[in-house]
């Protein structure tokens, strides 16, 4: 990878003051959290205890850099089993509340609580009957003072020099949502094959549900019988493409295997070998793994007997080979 040249132009600012505003910048929003252990009360207990219970889903919604918190909780929310719905609070109030049906709560997340949008919103739901749970900075404020519960999110001190952008507070709000998804998780009795259910496509989906058969069933599958000549041998690795073979037996049972270092040893310590059979240069016994296997398994045995294939087997039959490629290919390593 090319490297980037860092020559810049120099900076009214000096390096090490950059490096302190940076920890200084942690450190606030460090402490804020910290202090919102505090505010696991009551409230927190119900909403979790409501949501978790709900034949429902849980509406979430907010307005500026809110709604993009909102949208990250509802996300967490819904692969981690929680069925959750974003409505924009600006969007709501112009024909987007038709999404909240009679069974869902709604959590509106918002710094101040006293935003026009959430002025308008606020009665809306209220109108509606739904429980409404608050995510707000202001106990004081409208949204505070109007829901049936209220998650506390007040900062002392956003990170920004003027106390003006929504650093701290920001943080916060992703923080509670964090909180209240775990929460959710493990009332639920959330697994990590539930999980894998919510995440096929991605790496830790693929740990916690990708089978050996899966990535064998996309190989050639090399075999020879004990009594195959040394060409057959080669010819079969060659055509297989797999630098290896299995030696099987005639109904199908893993007797063995040959690798391409098979081949090179004997080549080294015999000078004739047009008399040699498979069974003569096998290593018999291979290690194994079963087609049921999960990958994840599979890699661990490639790395404990540094090896760099697997044979599979189906029943005690030979299945197919897997090979470190696969996995690498996959992700799983």
């Amino acid at each position: 990878m090319p490297r980037i040249n860092l020559e810049l132009e120099p900076s009214h600012m000096d390096k090490s003051l950059l490096k302190t505003i940076a920890q200084r910048t942690i450190e606030i929003e460090a402490k804020s959290i910290a202090e919102m252990t505090t505010f696991i009360n009551d409230d927190f207990i119900n909403a979790v205890e409501l949501i978790g219970k709900t034949t429902g889903r849980l509406i979430v919604s907010g307005i500026g850099k809110s709604a993009i918190v909102a949208q990250k909780i509802v996300a967490t929310l819904n692969s981690t089993g929680t069925a959750s719905i974003f409505m924009h609070a600006a969007d709501a109030i112009h024909g987007d509340l038709g999404m909240i049906q009679p069974n869902d709560i709604v959590l509106v997340i918002s710094k101040s609580g006293d935003s026009s949008e959430i002025k308008v919103l606020v009665p809306l739901i209220n109108n509606f009957g739904n429980i409404l749970i608050g995510m707000v900075g202001n106990l004081e404020s409208f949204l505070a003072l109007n829901s049936t519960l209220v998650l506390n999110t007040t900062v002392q001190q956003e990170a920004c020099p003027n106390n003006l952008a929504p650093t701290s507070s920001t943080t916060a709000q992703m923080v509670m949502g964090d909180a209240l998804a775990v929460c959710l998780m493990e009332m639920k009795g959330f697994k990590s094959n539930d999980f894998a259910k919510y995440h096929p496509g991605g790496i830790l989906g693929k740990k916690l549900y990708l089978r050996v058969a899966d990535l064998a069933n996309k190989n050639e599958k090399p075999a020879v019988l004990l009594t195959a000549t040394i060409k057959e041998v080669i010819v079969e690795m060659t055509n297989k493409r797999l630098g290896t073979t299995v030696v099987v037996s005639n109904d199908n049972k893993v007797l063995g295997i040959i690798t391409d270092g098979d081949l090179r040893r004997m080549l080294e310590r015999e000078n004739d070998f047009t008399n040699l059979i498979a069974e003569n240069i096998m290593t018999a016994n291979p290690q194994k793994i079963t087609e049921n296997s999960l990958a994840t398994e599979a890699m661990q045995i490639l790395q404990q007997q540094n090896i760099t294939q697997l044979v599979v087997e189906d029943d005690g039959k030979y299945f197919g080979i897997i090979h470190l490629h696969d996995l690498i290919g996959e992700g799983i390593i």
